[in-house]
């Protein structure tokens, strides 16, 4: 069954290889001032490693966290240490929120990407970071003009970072963050085609893509996912789609529907 799960992609040649579904964690991190339909509970350390074990065995090796998502960087750090397999662990620099006033905080200069990537490492429990990715407050072409990517380019040639990109919210941050990157990360769905053309640039370049908000956070109807699996799988950039859940019923669904989105 996990087959074409299990037929990992390279990222832009920097020899990190990903499933063509990721498991997004902010929900084991924060439940608080999220774009979710649904409030919902964040699981314990035991929920949370069963989960984990079960994305593996589903042909899932990629996780997707932030500094932003709560305390997520710190949890996987500490049980992915309990586990047996080696996840590829996608992380984010640039927002921060603050529980106590329910707001994000945006930063991208050199010192703060820096201080934040060692704290990464530190919270990850890692020596290297497999993905670092910009966190983007919309104001793409202004964060990469200044010099956010650059400063990630030079930690991955000090070895601290295997592959770079940005999480864009614009069509010319995703093209600028592929001209200087190894990926973006976009949002893609059955509602939302207007950065197509990143996804179609990122052919032409052999640059990767990563899928977010491919279910617009839980808002689509559940009857339009395989609808929206087979539309952006239909892509050959992309890379993996994140999925963020914490429901076992849910992921295991999500990976049905990837598995016969690919098999087409």
């Amino acid at each position: 069954m996990t087959a074409y799960l299990n037929q990992r992609k390279e990222i832009s040649q920097t020899g990190v290889l990903v499933s063509p579904l990721g498991l997004g964690t902010v929900k084991i991190g924060r439940n608080t001032a999220v774009k979710y339909p649904q409030q919902f509970k964040i699981p314990d350390d035991t929920q949370v490693l069963e989960l984990l074990a079960q994305a593996w065995d589903l042909g899932i090796n990629l996780i997707d966290t932030a500094p932003a998502y709560g305390n997520s960087e710190q949890r996987l750090g500490e049980l992915l240490s309990q586990q047996p397999h080696d996840f590829v662990i996608a992380t984010k620099v640039g927002e921060t929120f603050d529980p106590s006033t329910g707001k994000s905080h945006y930063n991208f200069s050199p010192e703060f990407i820096t201080t934040s990537i060692q704290q990464s490492l530190k919270n990850l429990n890692r020596d290297v970071l497999d993905i670092v990715l910009i966190h983007s407050d919309g104001n793409d072409t202004q964060i990469i003009q200044q010099g956010a990517l650059e400063v990630l380019a030079g930690l991955k040639q000090q070895g601290l970072i295997r592959a770079t990109g940005m999480s864009t919210k614009t069509v010319e941050g995703g093209l600028l963050a592929l001209q200087q990157s190894d990926l973006a990360m976009v949002m893609h769905n059955l509602d939302y085609k207007d950065e197509q053309a990143v996804l179609d640039q990122a052919k032409l370049d052999n640059k990767s893509v990563f899928i977010k908000k491919a279910l617009a956070s839980g808002h689509l109807t559940p009857d339009s996912a395989q609808d929206n699996f087979n539309l952006i799988y239909a892509n050959p950039a992309v890379s993996s789609i994140i999925i963020g859940t914490i429901n076992p019923t849910h992921l295991k669904d999500n990976v049905l529907k990837a598995i016969k989105a690919l098999s087409n």
